[in-house]
């Protein structure tokens, strides 16, 4: 067998993370292929409980190349808490590495998604609010700022500057609250880069070169299939 793919059956939390724990100890590559940290697996490992929303799983063990793929929205102060949390323990992330193609959840994203659940009342649909519904519409609608965007500086500046002005007049008009500052979200953003460029690979790749080299490669899923656009309980997904 060339490799497994985790997915949820139902509404999500089957214990998907526990089956991915135990599977992820005797392969050589773990993916996470979609979703961002509104996700939850519980790992236990030498009688300590470990909670991940947004890194793989298989992050634990150190001899399988963990890859956060094209499908996944990333929230980069999400993923390098986890990270410091991991490391303070003695862990390692050296071997993780992440898609160029995958998408940047921004911080319009999480305040949209707070400021349209408030708006709704009582009609809410229950999101999580960590942004993860507004960064998709981006990518769909084609204004979505990648990770690839960030090896070149100025490109990304620029598709900020044209994003953020858009965001910010609906944060202002739409829902009356306060928007973010250009330059200050530069300045974050410049930090997170240089520690982000060397994780930064072509996924794609990588997984199809594991694959032809008869890799055991886990795909590890996020939420279920009940919570799918598609095929869920819409628009409760």
């Amino acid at each position: 067998m060339s490799g497994y793919v985790v997915v949820g059956s139902q509404w999500g939390d089957e214990g998907k993370g526990k089956v991915v724990d135990l599977l992820g100890t005797n392969v050589n590559m773990v993916v996470r292929f979609q979703g961002g940290n509104n996700a939850g697996h519980t790992v236990v490992v030498n009688n300590k409980k470990i909670i991940l929303h947004l890194l793989p799983s298989g992050i634990l063990n150190a001899d399988a190349t963990c890859i956060i793929g094209p499908g996944v929205v990333v929230n980069l102060s999400v993923l390098f808490k986890e990270i410091d949390t991991l490391e303070s323990q003695g862990f390692t992330c050296d071997h993780l590495k992440i898609s160029d193609r995958a998408h940047l959840l921004m911080p319009y994203h999480v305040k949209i998604d707070e400021l349209q659940e408030l708006r709704a009342g009582a009609g809410k649909i229950g999101t999580t609010k960590n942004g993860i519904g507004p960064c998709y519409a981006d990518k769909y609608t084609r204004i979505g700022i990648r990770v690839c965007d960030l090896r070149d500086w100025d490109v990304f500046q620029e598709k900020l500057k044209v994003v953020l002005a858009q965001k910010n007049e609906e944060i202002v008009k739409l829902f009356n609250a306060e928007p973010f500052d250009y330059d200050e979200m530069v300045a974050t953003f410049k930090e997170y880069r240089e520690r982000l460029l060397p994780m930064i690979c072509d996924a794609t790749d990588k997984i199809n070169k594991a694959l032809d080299a008869k890799q055991v490669v886990l795909f590890e899923g996020a939420q279920a299939n009940m919570l799918d656009i598609n095929y869920g309980t819409y628009p409760y997904v």
